[in-house]
């Protein structure tokens, strides 16, 4: 009999898809708590359908996804949401909605019939925009900001929700590279202090940098798993991403730093 699983997510032969057509084919992964994994690969290569599926956004095919050892679908919304939180690539923008009402809503799965507002909620809402640097916004409408000033406050709405589990699709789209790296060090330090936290990135650098483990995916199925030193290699990045190149420390981290191979100029 196999070991009891420790995982606060796993997906069990899961295959995933639009219409009749897989995109993401027989995946078994575990997520254990406490880790900071990231989800690379190529464009099309099924990431965001898989990290949609972890969050119960996508029904699978087949297989199933388990949230602390219990299928996905046989628990109710509010109960999943107080435990795993989904920023999704491109949030719908509410008509008419502050930046403040948009984070208020990261608190609705707290809220039953006997618990509604509580200092409790402000609380995590001051957290989530000071965390954010969006408290000067707060009364500004969502859709007049900028498109990182709105994609900061998506994120201030997820963090409002106080989940143990970030799952983060391309959180750092519309942001230049400066607010690119302050969000992705507040996801570590949120990491180190206990959330468990999925994201897909594109940035090999930024991946390596900051995970703790990477998963690299090509043609809907997982082709490398481990810490980023073991992911990102010459022959692998070759052979998903279709680039010559070399894998270098970083200077300032030792992670791994790709080098693309300079093509020959035309004389």
């Amino acid at each position: 009999m196999s070991a009891p699983s420790n995982a606060v997510l796993a997906a069990r032969s899961l295959t995933l898809g639009y219409g009749a057509d897989p995109v993401v084919h027989g995946v078994d992964l575990e997520i254990d708590p406490g880790e900071f994994t990231v989800v690379v690969g190529p464009n099309g290569c099924g990431k965001s359908t898989l990290l949609k599926a972890l969050g119960r956004v996508n029904r699978p095919m087949s297989g199933q996804v388990m949230l602390h050892g219990r299928d996905l679908r046989t628990r109710r919304t509010k109960a999943v949401a107080r435990e795993l939180a989904l920023l999704p690539q491109s949030p719908v923008v509410p008509d008419g909605v502050t930046v403040r009402s948009l984070v208020e809503r990261g608190r609705f799965a707290h809220h039953t019939l006997l618990r509604q507002w509580s200092p409790e909620d402000e609380q995590a809402i001051a957290e989530a925009l000071d965390l954010t640097a969006t408290a000067d916004l707060a009364e500004v409408p969502l859709a007049s900001l900028s498109g990182g000033q709105r994609q900061r406050a998506w994120v201030a709405m997820v963090l409002a929700q106080d989940t143990g589990v970030l799952l983060l699709d391309e959180p750092t789209t519309y942001l230049d590279i400066a607010h690119q790296y302050d969000l992705l060090q507040l996801f570590a330090r949120l990491h180190r202090r206990g959330r468990t936290v999925v994201a897909v990135l594109h940035d090999l650098a930024q991946a390596a940098r900051f995970a703790t483990r990477l998963i690299m995916m090509d043609g809907g199925r997982v082709v490398a798993d481990g810490a980023p030193h073991e992911v990102v290699t010459s022959d692998l990045v070759g052979e998903v991403f279709g680039l010559a190149c070399d894998v270098v420390p970083d200077p300032r981290t030792g992670t791994p730093l790709v080098i693309p191979h300079e093509e020959p100029v035309a004389g």
